[in-house]
Formats: C-alpha cells, structure tokens, sequence
C-alpha cells in the first residue's frame, strides 16, 4: 500500500468515525469515486499530490488531498457547515495509521467554497495536507 492511499484510508475513517460529520454526510456519501451524480450531501475524496518529504533518507512523504463536498442547496450554508465539520475531525488529533506508517502532522490547509453552475448544488473543496514517514 502507498503512503497516499494509506492516509487516503486514514482520513476516510476519521470521517465516518466523527458524528459531527456524519450528522451532516451519512458515511455511505464519504466516498472515492468519479461518477456523476454524487450523492446529496456527500465528501468525495478527490485529487492528491504525494511530495519528497525533507529527510535525508526520503522515507518522508507531504501529501495534500482535495476532498470535495457537495449538496443540493441555494447558497453555501450548508457545505461550510460540512467543511468545518470536518476541519474539527482533522484537527482533533492525527489519525492512526496502518503498519508501516506515521503521520507526524494532519491539517486542513483550507477550503474554498463555489456555487455549481447548475444553479441547485452549492461545493466546497477542502484541502488537506499531511506528512507521512515510512517507519
């Protein structure tokens, strides 16, 4: 498993685990995929980058995620309300990982918040960045 896809799980737990987040987007809509329609609401794991960490021995990894929050509203109320949500979630501690893996740092890096051009569904993309250190 990739440094990537194994804080990609990490995140994706911390979600569905935060009732916070889960009394805004029921777990089943915290997902990864690539198909429209998404469900209403719901925080799909998008795009990453994976970056050299500054380690000699280049077993660190910073890793950044753009999670994408959607849902069927006139304004943007409700997605800010999910992405602060899940900031807390985030910022709560760093979360467990996977043998083989540790997170030295998990934050939400920001959020930017657009209106669909459909005109009924508002968006949020929460960046998130993390470092990660092969153990």
């Amino acid at each position: 498993m990739s440094a990537a896809l194994a804080m990609q799980k990490a995140l994706r737990d911390r979600l569905i685990g935060t009732v916070a987040v889960t009394d805004l987007v029921p777990a089943t809509s915290i997902l990864d995929r690539n198909a429209r329609p998404t469900p209403d609401p719901s925080i799909i794991i998008g795009e990453g980058q994976e970056l050299p960490g500054d380690d000699i021995a280049r077993k660190n990894l910073d890793l950044i995620f753009d999670l994408h929050v959607w849902k069927k509203e006139a304004g943007l109320t409700g997605v800010k309300a999910i992405a602060g949500a899940m900031r807390a979630a985030i910022h709560s501690s760093r979360p467990p990982m996977p043998a083989g893996y540790h997170c030295g740092d998990c934050f939400v890096m920001g959020a930017r918040y657009l209106r669909d051009p459909d005109g009924e569904t508002s968006h949020a993309v929460v960046t998130v960045s993390a470092m990660v250190g092969e153990v």
